[in-house]
């Protein structure tokens, strides 16, 4: 094993990442849509520009570069994806993630050519680095809804004590905004804000169920919902929903308590082939070489991960139990 290649590799590989990242600072800090609004709001104040050509609409673009922006719209279903980087409560649109996932995507393919891996080698090259960053923001994202399902419970809590002392369902969402904790505070913040400025309660909970993938905040927006067309003691509707909240998160910590025996073993059976692989490949490079460098190897290698993608499959479904 040439480590002098790697290290040169894994150097350019950093260099290129530094690369990407400062070119993207300076777009960003001559040309992106930030630079261009400010620009046109020193236009307004000096009379260069008529306020009338401006938009007063706040609106999430998949892209802060325009011809990207364009093309992204054709795509079907892009706005999904967008959803999916919302719910996982990252900064960054469309347009920025996947040019960072095609940058990753070359360089893994590129080092993989450089090594001189198989076919199927380098397939898996393309696949691995967008399957392993997508199961990050999966991880993200279900850890992100799991803080605030925790959170609100007291959330709902404080929401009703607001009410029962007369605020309004608008200032109680203001309350949470400005004394609850993170992130549950800033999706009720951004709720208060879309009413405040005039979007009606229906569209703000609507948007609100878009942002945070909850089941149990769904519960509360269609409560809300409910109450506000068929009327009812809001107050008590919160303290009941708080109440049924806690005990199915008891419930599903139980659940969750029985199963980390499953859990923790389809973990070890997940990663022990690879732990052993790298192992082998630093103690005994030419003997591990063999199963990438014979065709039986190789036969042995898609066999192999096509039964431990049905067996994490299995185990999987044997743990995970809806409640």
């Amino acid at each position: 094993m040439n480590w002098y290649m790697i290290s040169f590799v894994a150097l350019v590989f950093v260099a290129v990442i530094f690369l990407v990242m400062g070119a993207e600072s300076v777009w960003n800090t001559y040309w992106s849509e930030n630079t261009t609004n400010i620009e046109n709001r020193l236009k307004v104040i000096t009379g260069e520009l008529h306020l009338e050509s401006l938009s007063l609409v706040k609106t999430r673009q998949l892209s802060q570069y325009r011809f990207l922006n364009k093309l992204l719209l054709n795509i079907p279903n892009i706005d999904k994806l967008d959803v999916f980087l919302t719910q996982a409560g990252l900064s960054m649109n469309v347009g920025t993630f996947l040019l960072r996932l095609a940058c990753l995507t070359v360089l893994s393919l590129g080092v993989a050519g450089h090594v001189g891996l198989p076919f199927a080698f380098m397939f898996l090259s393309i696949v691995l680095p967008s399957a392993f960053w997508l199961l990050y923001l999966q991880s993200r994202r279900r850890q992100r809804v799991f803080q605030i399902e925790n959170q609100l419970p007291d959330t709902l809590d404080l929401m009703a004590r607001a009410m029962q002392a007369g605020h309004a369902f608008s200032s109680a969402l203001l309350m949470v905004g400005s004394e609850g904790t993170a992130p549950i505070k800033n999706e009720f913040q951004t709720t208060f804000n879309e009413i405040n400025f005039g979007i009606s309660t229906e569209i703000a909970l609507h948007h609100l169920t878009h942002r945070v993938a909850s089941s149990d905040l769904r519960f509360f927006v269609v409560a809300v919902l409910i109450q506000l067309e068929t009327g009812g003691n809001l107050t008590e509707i919160l303290k009941s929903l708080s109440s049924l909240i806690r005990d199915r998160q008891r419930i599903a910590g139980t659940v969750r308590v029985l199963t980390a025996e499953g859990r923790l073993s389809a973990w070890i059976l997940g990663i022990l082939p690879f732990a052993i692989g790298g192992i082998l490949s630093i103690v005994n490079p030419e003997f591990i070489a063999k199963l990438w460098t014979d065709p039986t190897g190789i036969r042995m290698l898609e066999f192999s991960f096509i039964l431990m993608s049905i067996g994490i499959w299995w185990m999987w479904r044997m743990i995970r139990i809806e409640i």
